[in-house]
This record gives structure tokens, C-alpha cells and sequence, in this order.
């Protein structure tokens, strides 16, 4: 008997569907990428058009001659900053302003960086406490500080001298200054630290070779703050000097206003005065100062 072999095969399984290829992270399109351009450019240039027409209107009376209605400024002529700078002291204001400013910058990125690594690497009972009270402190407004300071200056006779507008500037800026420098502390491990203790070196060494220069941005944009907040204030320069030749900036472009007319010219010509230093600083600290807001934002 001959026997055939049969060979059983099983019913073929389905292809697997094919997979549908899948999206990048990003890739969906969101709801504001299918609008218009024009609905986007048409606000931003709106808000740039207002933005810009009260700086083209201060350099319009800053470069036209006096009596001049003309909207553009031809012919040009420097006349109204030669005039503040000289016949106004601009001059003299300007060097005030400078020296009080970079003063105030120093002093309070010095004292911040003390004080915030104390609060950032140190637990003491009165912590929290003391947190609270500088965060209370900036609902004060300065005007509550000119009578104690202005009696603490008396006492120590340095009314009517740039340190007592230093000092006061100083005093001002700490809180917050304190509290960001403590928040960038706070973002350098610890443990870089606890390695250089290691290798031999000191608290104060280690925090001068591993921990300053990861510090940089968040510095700078402290520092720039004090600065800025330094030469645009107005108040305790025009209450602690009553010397002419010591006022500043702010104080000197008051003294181009008076109740029965004002120099539009020279005002327009000693506020970019007092703006073209604060915008070349932003200009080359940009970079560090976003850096310095993020490491500040983000905890690490």
C-alpha cells in the first residue's frame, strides 16, 4: 500500500498592517501656526509704531534748531547738547551720576553675594523670618526712608556728599539683590563645592575658584539693576545734595523745567544724554543678563 504524505499548512496569518509613520515631537501643527502672518506683523508693528515715536519726537527737538517746527530734523545742528553740557553742567552731572552709579553697583553686588550665599548654604533659626522681612521690605516706598536716612546722614555729618547717596541707593537694592544672588546659589551643586573641600581648599577658596564663575550671569544681571536703579533715581539725590556741582543726571534735567516755560530743546538733548549710557550697557550685558534670568528661574 503506497502511502502519500500530506502536508497540513496552516492558513497564512494576515500582513500586519502597515504602521502609520509617526509624528516628531513639535510636528503637530498648532492652532497659531495656521494664522495669517499678517494678523501677527500688523499688532507688533502697531505697538513697535507707538514704541518708537516718542524716542524719534525727543530726537526731533534734540537735532532741529530752536524755533524750528520742521518734522524731520534738517538742517541738524548740536546746539541744545552743547548747551547743556556746558551752560547747564551736564557735564559735572553726568560724572556725578557715573560715579554714584558704578559706587552703588559694586557695593551692592559685594554685600548681595555675602549674604546670599549665607542664605543659600546655611540653616539658622531666624531664616525664614528673615526671608519674609526682605521680601516685606520691598512694599516700602523710598519715600518712607528720606526721614531716617536724612537724620542717620546728619548724625554722621555726610548730608550734601555722593556717599550718602550711595549708602541710601545701597540700601534700597539689597533685599531683592540678596535674594536673587541666594537663588543662583542655590543652583550650583553643593557637591562641587564639598569636592574642593576634598582637594584641600577652604569655604572661602572654593567659593572663589568653583563657585564665582558659574555665578557671572546671575551677577551681571544684578549688578545691572543697581546700576540702572542708581542713575535714573531721582529722589535721594535731590533730597541728601544741595551742592549744584554735586547733583546728578535726573536732578539736572528737573532744573530744565520751571513754571513759566521750559526748554524743550535742551530737556530732549539732556534725556539722551542721561539714556545713551543705560543703552549701551544693556546693549553688551544682553546676552548675560537672559542667561542670568534663567539660571535664576529655572532650580536646578
Amino acid at each position: 500500500m503506497i502511502t502519500e504524505d500530506v502536508t497540513v499548512r496552516a492558513p497564512a496569518a494576515p500582513a500586519p498592517a502597515a504602521e502609520e509613520p509617526r509624528q516628531r515631537p513639535g510636528a503637530k501643527r498648532r492652532a497659531w501656526d495656521e494664522v495669517p502672518r499678517r494678523y501677527i506683523y500688523f499688532p507688533l508693528g502697531l505697538y513697535l509704531l507707538f514704541t518708537l515715536i516718542p524716542f524719534y519726537w525727543i530726537l526731533l527737538f534734540a537735532l532741529r534748531p530752536a524755533g524750528s517746527t520742521s518734522l524731520v530734523p534738517w538742517p541738524m545742528t548740536f546746539e541744545h547738547f552743547d548747551k547743556v553740557w556746558t551752560e547747564r553742567s551736564f557735564g559735572t552731572y553726568f560724572q556725578n551720576s557715573v560715579l554714584i552709579a558704578v559706587a552703588t553697583l559694586v557695593m551692592t553686588t559685594v554685600v548681595a553675594l555675602a549674604g546670599g550665599y549665607a542664605l543659600a548654604r546655611f540653616e539658622f533659626r531666624i531664616k525664614r523670618g528673615f526671608m519674609l522681612a526682605l521680601l516685606c521690605s520691598q512694599f516700602v516706598p523710598g519715600a518712607l526712608l528720606l526721614v531716617p536716612l536724612f537724620q542717620i546722614f546728619a548724625k554722621l555729618q555726610m548730608i550734601n556728599s555722593l556717599g550718602s547717596v550711595v549708602i541710601a541707593e545701597t540700601v534700597f537694592q539689597l533685599p531683592l539683590s540678596m535674594i536673587l544672588i541666594s537663588g543662583f546659589i542655590r543652583n550650583v551643586p553643593y557637591s562641587l563645592e564639598e569636592a574642593a573641600w576634598v582637594d584641600g581648599c577652604g569655604r572661602l577658596t572654593s567659593f572663589r575658584i568653583v563657585v564665582l564663575p558659574l555665578l557671572r550671569p546671575g551677577l551681571i544681571a544684578v549688578g545691572s539693576f543697581a546700576f540702572v536703579h542708581a542713575w535714573n533715581h531721582f529722589l535721594f539725590a535731590l533730597m541728601f545734595l544741595s551742592d549744584q556741582g554735586k547733583q546728578t543726571i535726573p536732578v539736572g534735567l528737573n532744573t530744565l523745567m520751571s513754571a513759566d516755560s521750559v526748554d524743550l530743546g535742551a530737556l530732549a538733548a539732556g534725556g539722551i544724554i542721561a539714556a545713551v549710557p543705560v543703552v549701551i550697557v544693556f546693549a553688551f550685558i544682553q546676552k548675560w543678563l537672559i542667561t542670568g534670568f534663567s539660571a535664576g528661574a529655572v532650580k536646578g
